[in-house]
């Protein structure tokens, strides 16, 4: 594998606005396995570090992801490099990118790891869902119960059980809300944050059905701040792309008119 070989297999995955180069070391590199400069466009990953294709392709994507961050932003991209947005990009690249067949997610493929999830899942993330979620319903007790007292329910939070009243307000959502606990209590959180009962509903189906990651929900749910299902998710990333398009379109005309010029000249 080369570097045109990895750009274009990068280019499949989403096409960019903006053009960038994929260059190699040629050596090993103990601190980073690649980096990327935006002044330049450049990729560099250094190759010595691998010892197949698959290891190297995943981190030419994480630099993807920071080019595409870079080409997309309207305003500068903060010097914290690895942001939710970020993650939000590179998720959704490495989503399409094994959809296409140009990565291979080990932790599906490999016997061990498939085994390990199914117990974190169900052993612990699911498990803790529901404890928070019967923990919430608790909480709805404990407040029905401050106020046939006569007392403050989030003084009896606060100090009683030394409970954050706004953390308390959200586990009783999950409770109120019926919230799948399977998603975990993380996700259940984001989900129990969102208003509209469609959009909630839309969310917690992308979180079962492993659609997005939390970090890509949480970059939608801060680019809109209503949506109503997993359609608007794609509508979105839809309009992103177009988006993209259109200065390719631009940059296209530009290299073309470039061309006649120098052909002419």
């Amino acid at each position: 594998m080369n570097e045109d070989h990895v750009k274009t297999r990068l280019i499949e995955i989403e096409e960019p606005a903006e053009d960038f180069s994929v260059v190699f070391s040629g050596r090993m590199n103990k601190k980073a396995d690649g980096l990327y400069y935006p002044e330049r466009k450049e990729i560099l990953i250094h190759n010595g570090n691998f010892t197949e294709s698959n290891q190297l392709i995943y981190t030419a994507i994480h630099e993807y992801a920071h080019h595409i961050q870079f080409c997309r932003a309207d305003a500068p991209v903060s010097s914290r490099a690895h942001t939710v947005d970020f993650w939000s990009i590179f998720h959704s690249l490495l989503f399409t990118a094994e959809e296409k067949g140009i990565y291979v997610n080990v932790f599906e493929t490999i016997p061990e790891f498939r085994e390990l999830t199914e117990r974190l899942k169900k052993d612990y993330l699911s498990r803790n869902g529901e404890l928070m979620k019967e923990f919430g319903s608790l909480l709805v007790e404990a407040q029905e119960l401050c106020r046939r007292h006569h007392a403050s329910f989030e003084d009896y939070v606060d100090r009683v059980l030394r409970l954050h009243r706004s953390e308390a307000k959200t586990i009783m959502k999950t409770f109120t809300l019926d919230i799948k606990p399977e998603i975990g209590y993380e996700n259940m959180k984001t989900v129990a944050k969102i208003k509209d009962e469609d959009a909630r509903t839309g969310v917690e189906m992308a979180f079962m059905e492993n659609f997005f990651s939390p970090d890509m929900v949480k970059a939608e749910m801060s680019r809109k701040e209503n949506f109503d299902s997993r359609l608007s998710f794609l509508e979105a990333e839809r309009d992103r792309l177009e988006k993209s398009l259109e200065k390719l379109t631009v940059r296209l005309a530009r290299v073309e008119r470039d061309i006649d010029s120098i052909k002419k000249g």
